[in-house]
Parts: C-alpha cells; structure tokens; sequence
C-alpha cells in the first residue's frame, strides 16, 4: 500500500454521495495482476493472526512475516495470497486490516485509478450497501503504512 497523497485528499469528489460495495467473494482482491504488492501488518493484525491460528504473536510473525521499509508484511507466496485457497480466505476471521479495508485504500481513492484500476476489477462495486462518505474517510485513516 502507498501513502495517502494530497493529491488522494483532494480527489475526493467521486465519492462525495458514497460509494455502494458488497464483496462478492470473488478472491480477485487477493491475487497479483501483474505486480506484486505486500500484504502489510499491524501489530493488532499479526496479534489477531496469532489469536486465529492459536500461536504467540512471535511465532505467527516469524514463520509468516517479513519487514520492508520498517513495516511488518506477509512474506510473498507465488502470486496470491498465501492464505487464499480455492478463491476463499481460508484465514477469513483472522484477516488483515489491509484485507478488511479493501477497495478503500488510499491509491485507489482517486478517480483515475477507481476508474481504471478498481471499477472493471472487482465485482462488488456498485453492489450492497452504500458507504458513506464519512465511513470511507474514516476507513482510509486505518491505513496499516499511513
């Protein structure tokens, strides 16, 4: 994930009456399109994680983690996400916050790259419940790098 920009700040307008969202379950948002990016960890994420597979939070960030740029991330598996398994996060419960947040994350707020990046991709888009503004804003300030 990237930093939120002023440019994300001030692009905000195609989200201004909320924006409707409902995952389908489809596990697009856990595979790699062409580039890899890191799954990154909070400490309540790796804690979390730790209290699902019933481990020490040492343990759990020892045999699943790695740390790039002072931040704590899974450590890569092929191209999708190590948890993921016939289209289902088979670590659901325990699932990172990054994960939990998806598709409001701060690169994908602006409407270029919702437009591009986000709308065609995920079929959940303009589906379910509507997120209001303000949720959005207050879900992009759970950004784990921010």
């Amino acid at each position: 994930m990237k930093k939120k920009t002023e440019k994300t700040k001030k692009d905000n307008s195609f989200w201004a009456d909320g924006i409707r969202f409902e995952c389908q379950g489809s596990g697009k948002c856990c595979t790699s399109r062409g580039s890899y990016g890191f799954v990154y960890l909070t400490l309540e994420d790796r804690k979390r994680f730790a209290k699902f597979f019933k481990i020490p939070t040492a343990s759990f960030t020892r045999q699943h983690c790695a740390k790039t740029g002072g931040h704590f991330h899974l450590k890569e598996f092929r191209d999708d996400c190590r948890f993921l398994e016939n289209k289902r996060c088979t670590v659901y419960e325990g699932r990172p916050t990054q994960c939990r947040t998806w598709p409001f994350w701060p690169e994908n707020m602006n409407a270029r790259a919702w437009n591009k990046d986000v709308k065609g991709f995920c079929p959940g888009i303009g589906k379910g419940k509507l997120v209001s503004r303000d949720e959005i804003d207050e879900i992009l300030k759970l950004d784990p790098v921010n």
